[in-house]
């Protein structure tokens, strides 16, 4: 049974993999809890069925320590997309495709080539979220060029930016929060209530390119960092927090902010190939804001979720940062047949 979960797994990843932008979500069952139960609603004979139109994010800046403090910010064009979502079997999955950006918008800000993929386990303690993401693709920002409207920010496609790791989360207050109500509306939170949160985060950070990412423009700021063409950053990060809803007649809005230290195993290399490993620590920053509807059938809101990590060396800072904003709205249908199944379920009738 444990094989053929795991090859069910491996083809639903591979599957949602091969799209645009892919989110996959494992909710585990809650039992019932009579304290839990005056504040926290649960849809277990329900699916769900929603559209969805969101944006990722994967940017981040290079800062100089030296005199002036110069900062550049490498940001990445990604255009909204739209798709559908499901709740099934337990199991929430969304696809959701590429909306064309416009010719003018390609003209200015060039355009970025974007590879998602989420998985969520979220329970009534425990959430866990790993991702991966492969953005290439930027232009760069500079507060000191005072550049006119409608003109060309300068443009970088041959930067590419890998992101990859797990979070973990825990819901100390949980017999009156849910942390899943807010963000995909597995639950529906029936007062206002908060929680004092812990995350846990490992992550690779890798930022590569044909020639060096700042340039010789910038050799007076950024000094010998400026001939820098590959950076990589491996964090290990710990933060607590804190996370409060407000409701009022089904609709909510939801805060949650978490701060910690981050330890990070760092290494660039340079135009000239030499190269430096390094060990340093920094901050790490989660955030999450969450607005809308939740009802016992219509939900719906939007949602916007970050994680920003530093990392020092010498004479130099980098700065990256990955966010998600989405947009939907949904209806919880009863369960019938062979919906009533749960997705750990389905391996033993494949193989009876």
């Amino acid at each position: 049974m444990r094989i053929s979960f795991v090859l069910l797994f491996v083809l639903t990843g591979y599957t949602a993999f091969s799209q645009e932008d892919a989110e996959i979500g494992v909710l585990h069952r809650v039992e019932y809890d009579s304290i839990r139960a005056n504040y926290i609603k649960t849809f277990p004979d329900h699916f769900f069925l929603w559209p969805v139109l969101k944006q990722r994010r994967l940017d981040f800046e290079m800062n100089s320590f030296r005199s002036g403090g110069k900062s550049l910010t490498y940001s990445s064009n990604n255009p909204f997309s739209f798709g559908l979502g499901v709740y099934l079997f337990e199991l929430g999955l969304e696809l959701a495709f590429s909306v064309p950006l416009d010719a003018q918008s390609k003209a200015i800000y060039g355009e970025s080539d974007a590879r998602d993929l989420q998985l969520n386990i979220i329970g009534k303690k425990w959430g866990i979220e790993a991702y991966a993401q492969k953005y290439q693709g930027f232009y760069i920002e500079d507060a000191d060029d005072n550049i006119p409207d409608n003109t060309p920010y300068p443009q970088r496609p041959d930067i590419v930016v890998r992101n990859v790791g797990t979070t973990i989360n825990y819901t100390f207050n949980n017999q009156k929060f849910s942390f899943r109500s807010a963000y995909n509306f597995a639950d529906r939170q029936l007062r206002s209530a908060g929680s004092f949160l812990l995350f846990g985060s490992i992550s690779g950070f890798k930022v590569t390119a044909d020639s060096a990412i700042i340039g010789p423009k910038y050799d007076s700021e950024f000094g010998a960092e400026s001939d820098v063409d590959e950076v990589r950053s491996t964090t290990l990060a710990i933060a607590p927090g804190y996370t409060y809803s407000v409701i009022y007649k089904g609709f909510f809005l939801n805060g949650t902010l978490a701060l910690g230290p981050s330890h990070n195993w760092f290494y660039y290399k340079t135009e000239s190939g030499e190269s430096k490993h390094d060990i340093k620590f920094s901050a790490y920053i989660a955030a999450r804001i969450g607005l809308g509807y939740n009802g016992d059938h219509f939900f719906g809101g939007f949602t916007f979720v970050s994680q920003l990590r530093t990392t020092e060396f010498d004479q130099m800072e980098v700065v990256s940062s990955s966010g998600t904003f989405k947009i939907l709205i949904g209806y919880r249908f009863r369960e019938f047949g062979i919906l009533k199944k749960r997705v750990w379920d389905i391996p033993k009738a494949l193989f009876k």
